[in-house]
């Protein structure tokens, strides 16, 4: 089954400022495209564990961290920063 995937308004931008900074933007927006694919489907069998009901995944050069709503079918995409090449 498929989860609605929204972004928060802070991770929103967050998003759109590295995205601005960025030389390679289709970089950073094909990262940004494969989260949300990734999160669409088994969100809770991605990325790793961290405190709470939070997980975190890297989509390099992205990094987000997540959350799960199992009773509402939503991943709550929380923050978004970046890493590595690519978005310099």
């Amino acid at each position: 089954m498929r989860f609605t995937v929204p972004w928060t308004p802070s991770a929103e931008q967050d998003l759109a400022a590295i995205w601005m900074e960025a030389t390679g933007r289709n970089i950073i927006a094909s990262a940004a495209n494969t989260i949300d694919g990734l999160l669409k489907t088994d969100p809770h069998l991605r990325g790793e564990s961290r405190e709470g009901d939070v997980r975190i995944l890297f989509a390099l050069p992205l990094g987000v961290d997540f959350e799960v709503s199992e009773l509402d079918r939503t991943v709550y995409v929380l923050s978004v920063w970046s890493v590595g090449k690519g978005n310099d």
